[in-house]
């Protein structure tokens, strides 16, 4: 590998006898442990473990996401043998834009055709390949389960994040389910944590419930969001079943320790001489249903049995 007997890291040491994956993440470690964890499961289906035979330089954007190009950018001077991109689509457009001779293997939700990140799912094309998984597209299902809860509501309020890639796409999708459903919708924005108090005090003042799109920035605050649901007693459904987990009332979305347990086999299986070319985008099809029962009894709502009955868990 060009360069490699000039760097002098612990990390870069490694270089000449093991290949290195280049990691960039929109958020933190402490926020992506479980996804990690994932990727580490499949990288190890793969025939690989960290530390024995690859290493990996990890980047973290800390949840500024302007730092994305930079990081990216980083990435690919630093010669690493391949990039992962997990966490949304932002951060594979990113690596995309920056490492154009580098394998890639991207986490996502969303379209990857329609968002510019591959030519197709079945032949991806180029130097990228990845996975994505179906949260994006149940958005309206979100919608259809905080109905649910509050029947007799004339309006919900969707929160949406309009540096999103895929905000336009859901709203349009949550539109139209809301007309079928009968009900008026009010779309707010947030893109940063200091809006999101004020979202959920306006929800209380109108006795509303709140439905999250989906978007990382957003799961990955599931705790902050969880406690002013709370505060405010708020019912609230985000993606994430980092919600319900940390306290909040309930989350529908996709099964994120598959879709990055499948990014890290997709990333092992390149290491090996596979080409990103040759591997389609897998869809991760799964979706799980959480609801928090202490919670509901905190908020004062009751479900209903055959509601509890349709969740793949109940916190208790």
């Amino acid at each position: 590998m060009a360069g490699a007997a000039a760097w002098t890291t612990p990390l870069h040491a490694q270089k000449a006898t093991m290949p290195v994956i280049g990691y960039l993440c929109a958020e933190s470690p402490e926020l992506f442990a479980s996804r990690l964890k994932a990727f580490h499961e499949g990288l190890r289906e793969a025939g690989f473990v960290e530390g024995r035979n690859v290493a990996i330089d990890y980047q973290w954007a800390q949840g500024q996401y302007t730092r994305l190009p930079a990081l990216a950018a980083n990435l690919v001077a630093r010669n690493v043998d391949i990039v992962v991109a997990p966490g949304g689509a932002q951060v594979a457009l990113a690596v995309k834009a920056a490492a154009s001779n580098n394998a890639i293997v991207f986490e996502m939700g969303g379209d990857p055709v329609q968002l510019g990140v591959v030519d197709s799912l079945s032949r991806p094309g180029g130097n990228i390949t990845g996975v994505s998984s179906l949260s994006v597209d149940v958005s309206p299902k979100r919608l259809e389960l905080m109905h649910e809860v509050l029947p007799v509501a004339a309006k919900l309020t969707v929160v949406a994040n309009p540096t999103s890639p895929t905000a336009n796409s859901q709203l349009r999708k949550l539109r139209s389910a809301a007309e079928t459903l009968g009900i008026l919708l009010q779309v707010v924005n947030a893109s940063t944590e200091k809006e999101f108090e004020p979202i959920f005090s306006g929800a209380a003042e109108e006795a509303g419930g709140l439905v999250f799109t989906s978007d990382p920035y957003f799961a990955f605050r599931s705790r902050q969001l969880a406690e002013l649901a709370m505060k405010y007693r708020v019912p609230a459904i985000t993606q994430s079943r980092d919600f319900p987990m940390a306290g909040g009332l309930m989350s529908y979305g996709g099964d994120f320790a598959q879709s990055h347990r499948r990014a890290g086999m997709y990333a092992g299986r390149i290491l090996k001489g596979e080409k990103p070319s040759d591997l389609p985008v897998q869809l991760v099809t799964k979706v799980e249903f959480i609801i928090n029962m202490k919670a509901a009894k905190l908020l004062g709502r009751e479900f209903s049995p055959s509601f509890v009955s349709g969740a793949d868990e109940v916190i208790e």
